[in-house]
C-alpha cells in the first residue's frame, strides 16, 4: 500500500534512539549526528520504492558527508509478517548495496512511531541543532528511477548544512507504508 509523508513540521526536534546495527554495534542519535546536519531515513529491504532508488540513496549519503551531514537508515517493519526485512536480510541488503552508514533495526517500532514515519523511504533532514528542516523525497523517482532527476534531498540537505534552514517547498516522499505490528 503506497503512502505519502506529511508536510514538514519545521523545527521539530529529532528523537534519540538506541538501536542495533547490521554491524553488531548499538547506535544512538549522537553516534550518527553530523556537524552540519543529520539525515534519518526509514527504509526496508523489500519495498519496490526503496529498491528503485537505493543506489542513489547510498550515493547521496556519501556526497552529503562532505557537507558535514551524518546519516542513518532505520528499518521498522514487522519482520514476522515480512521476513524479507529480517535482520539477516538487512545485513545482506546493506552489504549488497555498499552502505557506508549504519542500518538499524527498530524491532519495537518505537522509533518509527516517535518520528512519525509513514512509509519507506521516509526522509527526515535535521539541521546542526537537530531541528527538522526537510521531510521530502529523494527525487521524482517512484518505483522506477528517473534518469537525471533533480537531486531534491541532496540540495535540501546542502542548504540545511549551509544555512540551517530547509526549503519551504517540499514534495512528499512516497513509498510502501510502514508494516506495523499493531496499527495505531
Amino acid at each position: 500500500m503506497a503512502a505519502e509523508t506529511p508536510v514538514c513540521d519545521f523545527g521539530r526536534k529529532a528523537e534519540d534512539f538506541s538501536l542495533k546495527g547490521t554491524d553488531g554495534k548499538t547506535y544512538s542519535l549522537a553516534d550518527v549526528q553530523g556537524p552540519s546536519g543529520t539525515l534519518v531515513m526509514f527504509i526496508c529491504n523489500h519495498c519496490p520504492y526503496v529498491k528503485a532508488v537505493i543506489g542513489r540513496i547510498v550515493e547521496e549519503v556519501d556526497a552529503l558527508r562532505a557537507h558535514g551531514i551524518g546519516a542513518v537508515a532505520i528499518m521498522s517493519n514487522d519482520t514476522d509478517a515480512y521476513p524479507d526485512d529480517s535482520f539477516d536480510n538487512m545485513k545482506r541488503f546493506a552489504a549488497e548495496h555498499g552502505f557506508t552508514f549504519p542500518y538499524l533495526l527498530d524491532e519495537t517500532q518505537e522509533v518509527a512511531r516517535a518520528y512519525g514515519a509513514v512509509c519507506t523511504p521516509d526522509f527526515f533532514g535535521f539541521n546542526a541543532d537537530l531541528c527538522l528542516q526537510y521531510r521530502g523525497r529523494l527525487d521524482a523517482s517512484k518505483r522506477e528511477p528517473i534518469p537525471d532527476a533533480p537531486r531534491e534531498l541532496f540540495h535540501a540537505m546542502v542548504r540545511i548544512a549551509q544555512t540551517g534552514q530547509g526549503p519551504t517547498d517540499q514534495i512528499p516522499s512516497m513509498g510502501c507504508s510502514i508494516k506495523w505490528r499493531n496499527p495505531a
